[in-house]
């Protein structure tokens, strides 16, 4: 019940224009009728079936990052000079170098705990089971080796570090100082180098931005419409080369931006308000490589079965409050019935309706505007 109402309250910014045709709608029929003699109004049939709410809006994809939005910072806390430097747009894995200081490699491990003391034998904690956990991934060490010591330092794990060192070309010491590693969650994409090569590397020194490797659609819907958007819900979205892909929300931001139109007078654009809804896809590779680009997302947030359906444009609004539609009969006589309001799919423009004398296949008016 609290999805409709939050349904309900998205739909009033789409209904709230037929309350202009209503003020002539509900003074008589005999100024409608004039109108569909004119040619000025059309008919749409009553619709009954499946329908799903849908909104949608342009989005931009790109990739993801931190929850609020923000690049991951690279930071240095080896002391030497930088020797290599990742390049912005290029792909940093789990236990590859991201940089070099003084011709050492210094790796990305993944995890989201930086790396903020020594580690060797008898450390335990969750830097240690990070640690461990990169281990297993990459192939150097076997889960059940780990068995009941995944948060613990022991000699499995400075045998199988010693190994990953000798791979990257270090010193097989079997133990990882904070100036070893770099520890950020999952593979990165470089977006920015902040760092000079050649440069002197300062402990605590930002060596670049990145994002996440996965694929990510942000979408600044109206308020009203993101108010009908749950995490979960499903999505497609149509890329540049007009190929479509699936997705899901993961995530709906809590700051309301918006925009206004500089205009004047009549022309003048009213300030909407919005919430960024970021939308997951299923399959990365569909995107390839495109960046920075608009695509056209569509949201399903409800599904109804054996929907009575009208068009949007249909409703005529009450003085009293709540909505109408006007039927023409076989004869060419008209009748208002009133009707309750469902789910909307706002992306094609339909409102599901409930009323009394209702039912698929009657032929609505579609006022003219």
């Amino acid at each position: 019940m609290k999805r409709k109402t939050r349904v309900l309250a998205g739909a009033a910014v789409l209904v709230a224009v037929v309350a202009v045709v209503a003020i002539g709608a509900f003074g008589g029929s005999s100024g409608a009728q004039d109108e569909a003699d004119d040619g000025a109004t059309a008919l749409a049939s009553v619709e009954q079936g499946r329908l799903a709410s849908r909104v949608s809006d342009t989005g931009t994809l790109g990739y993801a990052a931190q929850p609020d939005g923000t690049p991951y910072a690279v930071v240095n806390q080896a002391s030497g000079v930088f020797t290599r430097l990742p390049s912005a747009g290029g792909e940093i894995g789990c236990g590859e170098s991201l940089y070099r200081v003084d011709n050492d490699p210094v790796p990305l491990l993944c995890g989201g705990t930086p790396l903020y003391r020594p580690l060797d034998e008898g450390v335990s904690g969750p830097d240690a089971r990070e640690l461990n956990r990169n281990l297993v991934d990459l192939g150097y060490a076997k889960r059940s080796d780990l068995e009941g010591a995944q948060n613990e330092f022991g000699s499995t794990t400075a045998d199988a570090l010693a190994e990953l060192q000798d791979d990257l070309g270090l010193e097989e010491s079997g133990s990882l100082k904070p100036s070893d590693a770099v520890f950020l969650p999952g593979p990165l994409r470089i977006t920015r180098v902040s760092a000079t090569l050649g440069t002197t590397s300062q402990p605590g020194s930002p060596v670049a931005q990145a994002t996440s490797t996965r694929r990510r659609v942000e979408v600044a819907l109206d308020a009203s419409e993101a108010g009908t958007v749950a995490v979960g819900d499903r999505a497609r979205v149509t890329l540049p080369d007009n190929s479509t892909t699936a997705g899901k929300v993961t995530r709906i931001g809590t700051v309301v931006g918006g925009g206004s139109g500089s205009a004047s007078g009549e022309d003048s654009e009213s300030t909407s308000s919005t919430l960024p809804v970021y939308v997951k896809l299923e399959r990365d590779n569909d995107a390839g490589a495109v960046d920075e680009a608009p695509v056209q997302v569509e949201i399903t947030t409800d599904r109804v079965k054996d929907a009575l359906s009208v068009p949007v444009t249909a409703l005529l609004a009450s003085a009293g409050g709540g909505y109408a539609v006007e039927t023409v009969g076989d004869d060419g006589g008209r009748e208002l019935v009133s009707v309750d309001l469902g789910a909307f799919d706002h992306a094609n423009g339909l409102v599901q309706v409930t009323g009394s004398g209702l039912a698929a296949g009657d032929q609505v008016v579609i006022p003219a505007t």
